[in-house]
């Protein structure tokens, strides 16, 4: 029979487990795990208790976005859109944007990178309508989201985009790309294609962002990212937009950026309003009963779990369903439409729980998510940073519960 003993700490509101089942725990120690993807990742690396927000010194800004040198209307857009002191990527990276360097911008996700970079791009494009701006990205979802928020921000202005990527019609993307735009935002593998067409020439760009770049390299879009620089113009600005730098991406920075500014807002490896720990589950135990009981949690409000396989987080979001949660399920062989209909079904909070590959750990923009359960333990150390960083979001506190066999 399963047995779990929980009470509810009366200070803090949460579930806790007890002592007993040994199962749920934290350790200031933690003892190094063998893992079957990836490198050896010691499990202590998962356990951090999250710094209360109140703690933290805040950033003071140099500027508040009315400051910026910017057009009147855009201005005005991003007053409308909520926006009024700049996030420190925002307010860093913003006026050096704006004098058309190069940039290297380094910040922990969930920080404001998007906007850092498109609000001085849309007033690229407003002073010069000429102006060409290519945005490359590693996955569709945030592909679509970036373009969403270049609509908020540009509102009624007549500066258009186009969305390219994999999984729907190419031929729908060829024929808006025939139509007048001044934002291209796609990924790389169909950003290649749509050149090799011939339906996209490269060197009428002025303008180039790689986003998530050090996801790009992850996914092994190396050679794509380099195919695609080579056809634009050499007297471009450059801006790459990463959480992480490694080796890799520093020699990628030497041939693609001329004298960039670098500017580094990150704070840690992990974002410090996370609260960490591991579900450890002892011989014989069902993992997917653990985490049934979990769910049924009332603070587990908004689920985001992350699985290895496609089939495998198609199948537990199936299991999910017919015990009675409202679950969807994101991967790469969802269609586009179904995988953007599942995300908006969490985004709108229709359903409690999404469970999702990879595809989801980067660059999108979940509000409210509650906490983040690594059901699979992720293949390396920089995949574990990016899936907790979809809870504990700007001024909020997110829990991120990791799985250990």
């Amino acid at each position: 029979m399963f047995k779990r003993n929980y009470s509810r700490d009366s200070r803090s509101g949460k579930a806790t487990f007890g002592r007993s089942s040994n199962s749920f725990h934290r350790r200031s120690g933690g003892r190094r795990s063998t893992f079957k993807s990836g490198p050896t990742i010691s499990a202590s690396r998962f356990i951090s208790k999250a710094d209360p927000i109140i703690k933290a010194k805040p950033y003071e800004a140099k500027h508040q976005f009315s400051d910026f040198v910017i057009n009147d209307q855009l201005k005005k857009n991003i007053i409308t859109k909520g926006y009024i002191t700049p996030t420190p990527i925002q307010d860093q990276a913003i006026p050096q944007i704006l004098t058309e360097k190069d940039v290297i911008g380094i910040a922990n996700t969930g920080t404001g990178k998007t906007a850092a970079f498109l609000i001085p791009l849309l007033n690229k494009v407003l002073n010069n309508p000429k102006e060409k701006v290519l945005v490359i990205v590693p996955t569709r979802e945030l592909a679509s989201q970036i373009n969403q928020e270049l609509i908020d921000f540009r509102g009624a202005l007549r500066i258009f985009s186009v969305c390219c990527f994999g999984g729907v019609s190419i031929s729908q993307q060829i024929s808006n790309l025939r139509r007048g735009h001044s934002f291209i935002i796609g990924t790389p593998g169909r950003l290649k294609d749509l050149v090799e067409r011939r339906v996209i020439n490269l060197a009428s760009f002025g303008t180039i962002v790689l986003d998530e770049a050090d996801r790009m390299l992850d996914m092994g879009f190396v050679a794509d990212m380099r195919f695609v620089m080579s056809q634009m113009a050499p007297n471009r600005q450059t801006l790459l937009f990463s959480a992480t730098i490694n080796h890799e991406l520093d020699k990628l920075i030497k041939e693609f950026l001329r004298e960039p500014v670098t500017i580094s807002v990150k704070t840690g490896e992990t974002a410090k309003n996370v609260d960490q720990d591991v579900v450890r589950l002892r011989s014989g135990e069902n993992k997917i009963e653990v985490l049934h009981k979990l769910l049924s949690q009332p603070h587990f409000s908004k689920v985001l779990i992350f699985g290895r396989t496609k089939h495998g987080v198609e199948k537990l979001s199936l299991d999910l369903t017919k015990r009675g949660f409202r679950a969807e399920a994101i991967h790469g062989n969802k269609n586009q439409s179904k995988r953007q209909q599942a995300l908006r079904q969490f985004k709108d909070n229709r359903s409690q729980i999404l469970v999702a590959t990879d595809v989801a750990a980067r660059g999108l923009d979940i509000p409210n998510v509650s906490h983040v359960i690594n059901f699979d333990v992720p293949a390396t150390y920089d995949d574990y940073v990016h899936r907790i960083g979809r809870t504990g979001r700007g001024d909020k506190t997110g829990q991120a519960l990791t799985f250990i066999d």
